[in-house]
């Protein structure tokens, strides 16, 4: 399955995902949007995927344009935010409008030094549309979201990382290093075990206490009955490294 727009390759479980526009910033068009679509379902049916790497080309990672359609932006984050398994936003330089809408709908992001984050879009009069209203303040709480948003302005990795919106900065030339092995830990654990934690988790932000609980409950439960979870008991009264299959 071939892409024009982004580069997919999948290397120990970890499925790498690379905007590729680079002569226009990795920027979202229809072409982009709808192969990350396709690129996200086609890993969400590869049980060989455990971990994504989202990540850009060159030195941005997207810096959005504001003349694309406002669904484009809403495809290509809810196709990201889609993926089961988790996924790790290697964020390799700016990131703006579109871009940090991509960049939210990781589960956990890394940037580099230099790296910058903004909402230009009440500047020119629109709004963020691809879930930055939504997911911006599930991340760095309403107050700041609402200021980040409102005064259209733009923040360094630093403050990125003061605020929450992003769990670690590293020098650009670390950044590949840090990401790998964070996807490497990641997929040394059980994937089944991840998906559900991502599930009940993300679901759970959305419920009162008493139903997210329940969930909590309900996904352990199921969790029961995988022979995964069979190795990580036997694997721990072995004082082994368990080895999961996924099943």
């Amino acid at each position: 399955m071939g892409y024009r727009n982004i580069v997919y390759e999948k290397k120990e479980r970890v499925g790498h995902v690379t905007l590729d526009r680079p002569d226009a910033g990795n920027s979202l068009d229809r072409a982009m949007a709808e192969e990350l679509a396709r690129c996200c379902r086609s890993i969400n049916e590869d049980d060989g995927v455990w971990v994504v790497v989202i990540t850009g080309s060159g030195k941005t990672f997207s810096e959005g344009d504001q003349r694309i359609d406002a669904e484009l932006a809403g495809i290509a984050s809810s196709a990201i935010a889609s993926l089961k398994s988790p996924v790790i936003g290697a964020i390799n330089g700016d990131a703006l409008g579109s871009g940090l809408e991509i960049a939210l709908a990781c589960d956990i992001r890394l940037a580099a030094e230099g790296a910058k984050f903004g909402f230009p879009e009440t500047s020119r009069g629109a709004i963020p549309t691809g879930g930055g209203t939504q997911r911006l303040p599930r991340i760095v709480g309403k107050g700041k979201a609402l200021e980040l948003i409102l005064t259209s302005a733009v923040i360094d990795a630093q403050e990125a990382l003061r605020i929450g919106l992003v769990n670690r900065v590293v020098p650009v030339s670390e950044l590949h290093k840090e990401v790998q092995a964070l996807a490497l830990k990641l997929a040394s654990k059980g994937p089944i075990s991840e998906r559900y934690a991502k599930e009940a988790i993300n679901k759970g932000m959305d419920m009162s206490l008493g139903q997210g609980l329940r969930l909590e409950a309900d996904l352990s439960f199921l969790l029961q009955s995988t022979k995964d979870r069979e190795e990580g008991i036997k694997a721990f009264l072995d004082k082994r490294t368990p080895q999961f299959r996924g099943e």
